[in-house]
């Protein structure tokens, strides 16, 4: 017998199922504002490689439009069928309506694929592989149910579903919970920046950035002078604000470059901010922590004496709309590094910053803490899910 073939053989009581044999489509039609549903489930509210919702609109809120008659209950596995390659695919635990674009799926048998292992079988690479192949379009892929059902997999017999079902359980409330810290500090850095940024007393907003820090942006040497280039000195174009923390650089210049384009080292703890930016981006706000040159689009706001680094710093994230349409008056809608001196913020007593600042810094340990567990974990539960059913 062949390499090949031996490779092809089933273990005893593995069969080889096309994934329509074993699970359906529910087509389960309502009208959202008879129904009596409360919450709606769009494709922005599903997130890649997460089986759990976190987010959800509330019926009523607007006009959700035609497409939203799907209705799902707790236990079915909704899968978005646009832009397969997002690979969205979520477990309900509450009843809702969705969009006809995402996919309402359960098993037709339980005695045949156990409905707790069906959303880790949509979640292997395979799964994922073949949806990704057989979507249509160009500029917002798609695939039909039918395409999906195509998709062939080898199916254990139900006592080794249990166990498998039973072990991704363990690694998915663990990501779960893990998930949840991340979520919990997030809001409790909003409900500080709420507190201390957002409903500040106007009458205390005397200071402007400019008052207590200076304010610089930099250039970007000839991409055709290969003196200036692959050196040594970290370079930062605008996009790098979407790091928010910017630890490290993608692009380096020569010293030559530093002396020869009028480029000055921007000290760590500075906060840059990007003053033109494509999307959301103009406005956006970065702690530096290395030093590094900017480019022209990129203000550098080195702190003085009077204000403490990170306060400087989550200020401006926090009032990053504010900043954004303090553009607004320009002619390009465009900030300047004037723009950014001028821009009022507040200013307290140092002790008031640091405690402010300490606050928000355990927020962001325990959301990058938190993260970080997040991926290592998410990494452990598609390993698994890879040597179980993949």
């Amino acid at each position: 017998m062949s390499r090949g073939r031996l490779r092809g053989r089933l273990k005893p009581g593995w069969t080889r199922v096309a994934f329509g044999d074993v699970v359906r489509q529910v087509k389960e039609h309502v009208d959202p504002a008879t129904a009596g549903l409360d919450r709606y489930v769009a494709g922005e509210h599903m997130d890649t490689d997460d089986l759990r919702l976190r987010r959800w609109g509330t019926v009523g809120d607007g006009y959700l439009g035609p497409a939203f008659h799907a209705r799902f209950r707790p236990g079915q596995v909704l899968y978005g069928s646009r832009r397969t390659y997002l690979r969205k695919v979520a477990v309900a635990d509450f009843e809702g309506v969705t969009a006809n674009t995402t996919f309402v799926i359960e098993t037709k048998d339980p005695n045949l694929l156990l409905p707790a292992l069906l959303p880790f079988v949509m979640q292997t690479e395979a799964f994922h592989e073949h949806s990704i192949k057989k979507s249509k379009g160009s500029v917002n892929p798609y695939v039909n149910f039918s395409d999906i059902a195509a998709y062939e997999f080898v199916l254990p017999p139900l006592d080794e579903q249990h166990r498998m079902a039973n072990l991704l359980r363990v690694t998915s409330a663990l990501v779960a919970r893990i998930s949840d810290i991340f979520e919990v500090a997030d809001t409790i850095r909003k409900i500080i920046y709420d507190r201390y940024f957002w409903k500040t007393d106007n009458t205390a907003l005397k200071t402007t950035v400019g008052e207590v820090a200076v304010v610089s942006n930099g250039t970007t040497p000839k991409r055709s002078n290969s003196h200036y280039w692959d050196g040594d000195l970290p370079w930062l174009p605008s996009a790098k604000v979407n790091d928010v923390y910017i630890r490290r650089a993608d692009e380096h210049i020569t010293r030559r470059a530093l002396s020869e384009c009028s480029l000055t080292i921007i000290p760590s703890e500075s906060t840059l901010v990007a003053m033109i930016g494509q999307g959301a981006t103009r406005g956006r706000a970065a702690l530096l922590q290395m030093e590094a040159t900017i480019n022209q689009n990129l203000a550098a706001v080195t702190p003085g004496a009077d204000v403490h680094p990170r306060f400087l710093f989550y200020q401006l994230d926090a009032q990053y709309q504010a900043l954004r349409y303090w553009s607004q008056g320009s002619n390009q809608h465009a900030l300047n590094c004037q723009l950014i001196a001028d821009f009022p913020i507040w200013v307290p007593a140092m002790p008031t910053q640091v405690a402010v600042a300490r606050q928000l810094d355990r927020c962001v340990d325990a959301s990058r803490a938190s993260s970080e567990r997040a991926a290592e974990v998410r990494t452990l539960q598609k390993n698994t899910i890879e040597s179980l059913l993949g």
